[in-house]
Order: C-alpha cells, then sequence, then structure tokens
C-alpha cells in the first residue's frame, strides 16, 4: 500500500491556510510556487479537496483557495479520503472461487467471506481510526510551535505578501 504524492501536497498546502484571516485566500501559482511543483498538478490536488468540501474557492482578482471547514473539523482521514477515494485498498478478486480444488462453488457465498478480506480491511479500518481522530489543527499546533522566531515571521511575511 502506498499513498499517491498528492497527499503530501495536500497536507503541507493546506498546513499554510489554518489561521489565514477571513478575508484572506491563497492561490494556487503561490502554493506551488512554494512546494516547488506545477500549478497544473496542485489545481488537481485541490479541485479533489474541494469536491470534499475541504477547501472552497475563492473567485476574482484577490481569489484563491481558502478552508471550507475549521481546521479541527478536518481529520487526516478526511485529506487521505478527498485525494485517494473512499474504497479499501485491498480488492478481493474472489481467487479462491477459481481454485481447482473448488467442487462446489456454492459453498463461496456471502455467509463465507473471504477471510483474507475480512482481516484485511478489518486492519484498514482500525488505521482509518486513527486517521480520523488526528486533525489539521492539530497537526499545525503541534507543528508551528518547534518553529523559529525568525521561521514564524517569514511564513507570516509570505503571507501578507501574497
Amino acid at each position: 500500500m502506498q499513498f499517491s504524492v498528492g497527499i503530501e501536497y495536500a497536507f503541507h498546502s493546506l498546513f499554510y491556510m489554518v489561521d489565514l484571516p477571513d478575508h484572506k485566500t491563497i492561490g494556487i501559482r503561490e502554493i506551488a510556487k512554494l512546494h516547488g511543483i506545477t500549478e497544473t498538478y496542485l489545481s488537481k490536488v485541490f479541485t479533489k479537496l474541494q469536491k470534499a468540501g475541504i477547501v472552497r474557492s475563492i473567485a476574482g482578482v484577490k481569489g484563491g483557495y481558502k478552508l471550507a471547514r475549521r481546521a479541527e473539523d478536518i481529520s487526516f482521514w478526511d485529506i487521505i479520503e478527498a485525494i485517494e477515494g473512499p474504497s479499501f485498498f485491498f480488492r478481493c478478486a474472489e481467487i479462491r472461487k477459481k481454485n481447482i480444488f473448488v467442487y462446489d462453488p456454492s459453498i463461496f457465498t456471502d455467509k463465507c467471506p473471504c477471510l483474507i478480506k475480512v482481516v484485511i480491511q478489518e486492519a484498514e479500518e482500525l488505521m482509518r481510526s486513527q486517521l480520523r481522530k488526528k486533525t489539521l489543527r492539530w497537526l499545525y499546533d503541534h507543528v508551528h510551535r518547534d518553529f523559529s522566531i525568525e521561521k514564524r515571521k517569514a511564513i507570516a511575511d509570505w503571507l501578507k505578501a501574497i
């Protein structure tokens, strides 16, 4: 299992939106420049975040993006699901039904689920549960408090300039 790099860009981009003043937005161009990636790629990430209700787009000259919900209401899982989608990572192909030792395929019914699938999906649900407990606000608070005064000032100056 491997998440796409889009998740990392989403987290790092959303981080800078946590304490934006209500009247302020951040444009794709500025965020892409910050991360050293193309605007096209980041636009695709933000389209998914917007569709999931994590960010909203503000049109116009001073337009850009801002959080659509409070940072404490956006879980890690919300962000991951927005980028990767809601489906389970493991998709059982039911290969057991094609096994040469299966003489009666009727024994494989919903009453007899594939235990491999059951165990892996239980593990995935535990992971999702843990990711739902951590929020964007939690991330911001834990990371931001360790920033030097110089780094905080540099970020504040960058936000003012955009």
